[in-house]
């Protein structure tokens, strides 16, 4: 019997080629939302930092701008409200112990600190909870976040005689877990914008409370008017549009592969500092971000 023409194997092809196009348009994709989440960091830290704004107050105007901006755009491109879609309480309760949990913490937490303690929790969270929803990541991820992990945790390790303030320490073990829950809540959104404006819609409101909650520190810093515009930058863009478009991507994404790529987010952050905050280029950045960047590229490898 002869062997079949050549043509015959160009469905497969076609199946093949298409299948790498996605691939690429969704690597593509994860890159702007990595780039999207540090570009927060920065806003964060210029604005918090610079003295321009209160961390609670920049968590608030947040949520808000995120709201205001995903409200329009879930009424305008759909017709449709995000209130009278079904409650999404996971995605909501992830999103408000994020959002504050972050805010409270970096109250008395060391940056680098918070970034290690924030990302650990965040990929427990995410391996635990793949997991639990029957995943089985390969032996090559487990070795992959684990390098990365490593990379990030040499880069950012905080220097001798360091002491962590219990009460932020616990805040952003909660934002880890938020963010975790967040992550995962995604993968089962069927519409990525009016799932993201549902949740900023509902979580909204806590930013008028929460300062009022007893216990909870307040700096006592002056809001600005720059101050406020980077929060609105943060809210409407990087967070709201952000977080829609991570919602967006989710699905077609393992849990622990999500978990792993977030590792290169204090990464991305950094070079952003170097960039627009003029913070110094070092030889340990250079290598700790070749390591994450190696760990997480074996990590998503498929043998």
């Amino acid at each position: 019997m002869g062997a079949l023409p050549p043509r015959c194997a160009l469905p497969r092809d076609i199946f093949e080629e298409k299948k790498r196009g996605r691939g690429v348009k969704t690597f593509a994709l994860v890159v702007v939302v990595m780039v999207a989440f540090a570009a927060n960091s920065v806003l964060n830290r210029a604005a918090v930092g610079g003295g321009w704004i209160d961390p609670l107050g920049f968590g608030t105007v947040r949520l808000w701008a995120g709201a205001v901006v995903l409200l329009a755009l879930a009424y305008g491109l759909r017709r449709r409200t995000p209130l009278l879609g079904p409650v999404r309480l996971a995605g909501v309760a992830g999103l408000v112990l994020y959002i504050y949990g972050f805010s409270l913490a970096y109250s008395d937490l060391d940056a680098g600190l918070g970034a290690l303690i924030l990302f650990g929790t965040v990929q427990i969270t995410m391996f635990v909870g793949s997991l639990i929803g029957g995943e089985r990541p390969p032996v090559l991820r487990w070795l992959g976040a684990a390098v990365a992990f490593g990379g990030l945790a040499w880069l950012l390790w905080p220097g001798a005689g360091v002491s962590i303030v219990l009460g932020a320490g616990a805040a952003m073990v909660v934002a880890g877990f938020g963010w975790g829950v967040y992550s995962l809540a995604g993968r089962k959104a069927e519409d990525a914008l009016i799932s993201t404006a549902a949740n900023f819609v509902l979580a909204a409101p806590f930013g008028l409370v929460i300062g009022w909650l007893p216990g909870v520190p307040t700096s006592g810093v002056a809001v600005t008017g720059r101050g406020l515009a980077l929060a609105v930058v943060s809210g409407a863009v990087t967070s709201g549009l952000g977080y829609a478009l991570w919602y967006a991507v989710l699905p077609q994404l393992k849990g622990s592969v999500a978990a792993v790529a977030q590792l290169t987010v204090p990464v991305i952050a950094m070079a952003g500092g170097m960039l627009v905050l003029a913070e110094p280029l070092t030889a340990e950045f250079a290598v700790a971000a070749a390591v994450v960047l190696g760990g997480v590229g074996l990590s998503v490898l498929r043998r």
